[in-house]
């Protein structure tokens, strides 16, 4: 099958998602391919942040992301002396609409998104479907080939073609755009435990005898993310469950007595950690935005929120020349230039907590963070103000052009 859009986003995450519904609300005829079935993943970041929330209120999707099952989190906690937490960063002082994190599962999320963008004709989503080349016609990227789950392979020709399709993506790499690599000390084993009522809902990490792990609150269990050296998975499912179970106990000994609800080391799912940065986001006729522009640590958790603020400045820059055919290098490079330093700038402060924080914890070097911080947050409580505008809000927020902004969604919610 020959068919032709004029945007073709490669990947349904919350970047390709907000894109394509903030294009096809400007009338551009926009085509999503999404290669699973549905958006029912988990153990992807579940962090809808302060900036975030604002955008859908611009969008008039705000009362009915309000109404779906999410908790609150507007703390983040470091151990400090005598086993006293400290807050490191305090996002109820931001002064934005929204001053908390709405920790709720990515896929409903992605699911409002898509029906926002079903109410759209000039969106199209397809489920099924994965993006597997890239078409060229003069050295220009044309369009992509793609394939269903069915096997049945077509091609979609396209004005511009995005990548929104993660780290591993298959438009950066066709398109020949090489990332710069970081060292990574770390890797990630995710899993859940049951959360009694009355917890406090604050994300505090453990730091104990060479093991790091942080607490996520959710709103029936706690996501929880064991941190260690990279590299390490096949020796710990080697080591078996008890052994990885007395690890957790290690760094959170007050959840110990719930490990017994981790019934395989097949919960554990394991995240390799990159942290990565294209040189260039585009090549003529393809754009990369989100993790496939910069995969970024999980550190603060602020992955998503750069993704989506990339896909509004990205929406914002080229509504204008999508409608009148005239997309080049000049156009793509604005989004370029435009969403550059707020991404270096967040992974500069994530290598520092590598090298500062987290690798002296995991070598057994530090039980928490260095004391001269300590210090500081305890002298200053108001510096708190500043990790939490930076994981809340970012350098450089994005807001909803007026094309794509709309009034509440009472009805729907």
């Amino acid at each position: 099958m020959n068919e032709r859009t004029t945007c073709l986003i490669a990947g349904g995450g919350p970047a390709g998602m907000i894109l394509g519904l903030l294009l096809a609300r400007a009338g551009v005829e926009v085509t999503v391919l999404e290669k699973h079935a549905d958006f029912l993943r988990d153990f992807r970041g579940d962090t809808v942040h302060p900036s975030t929330l604002t955008l859908l209120d611009e969008l008039g999707l705000g009362e009915k992301f309000a109404a779906l099952p999410h908790n609150k989190l507007s703390q983040v906690a470091i151990p400090g002396r005598d086993g006293q937490n400290l807050v490191f960063a305090d996002l109820s002082t931001l002064r934005v609409p929204h001053p908390y994190v709405a920790m709720v599962p990515q896929w409903d999320l992605l699911d409002l998104l898509a029906e926002a963008g079903r109410a759209e004709p000039r969106f199209h989503l397809r489920m099924n479907t994965e993006v597997v080349g890239l078409l060229r016609e003069h050295g220009r990227v044309t369009g992509v080939r793609y394939r269903t789950v069915e096997g049945l392979g077509g091609e979609i020709r396209a004005t511009l073609t995005v990548g929104c399709d993660g780290r591993w993506s298959v438009v950066r790499r066709e398109a020949g755009l090489r990332p710069r690599e970081f060292p990574v000390p770390i890797d990630t084993w995710w899993f859940r435990l049951p959360r009694e009522g009355g917890e406090r809902p604050t994300l505090i990490p453990g730091m104990r005898r060479g093991h790091f792990a942080v607490v996520i609150p959710r709103e029936e269990y706690f996501q929880i993310a064991y941190l260690a050296k990279k590299g390490l998975d096949a020796q710990l499912r080697a080591e078996g469950l008890d052994a990885f179970r007395a690890r957790i106990a290690t760094v959170l000994p007050e959840l110990s007595g719930r490990l017994a609800r981790l019934t395989s080391m097949d919960d554990v799912k394991h995240l390799d950690v990159r942290l990565d940065l294209l040189r260039r986001w585009h090549v003529d006729g393809a754009l990369c935005i989100g993790d496939a522009a910069h995969a970024m640590s999980p550190v603060g958790g602020v992955g998503i929120n750069l993704a989506v603020q990339d896909a509004v400045a990205t929406a914002r820059l080229l509504a204008g020349p999508l409608l009148t055919g005239r997309v080049g290098r000049r156009e793509l490079a604005r989004v370029h230039r435009r969403r550059l330093l707020p991404t270096v700038v967040v992974q500069l402060i994530q290598r520092i907590m590598h090298r500062t924080v987290i690798r002296p914890v995991i070598e057994g070097h530090r039980e928490g963070p260095p004391k001269s911080v300590l210090r500081v947050l305890n002298l200053f409580p108001p510096l708190r103000r500043v990790p939490a505008r930076l994981i809340g809000v970012g350098l450089l927020p994005e807001h909803a052009p007026a094309f794509a902004r709309r009034p509440p969604d009472r009805q729907a919610a």
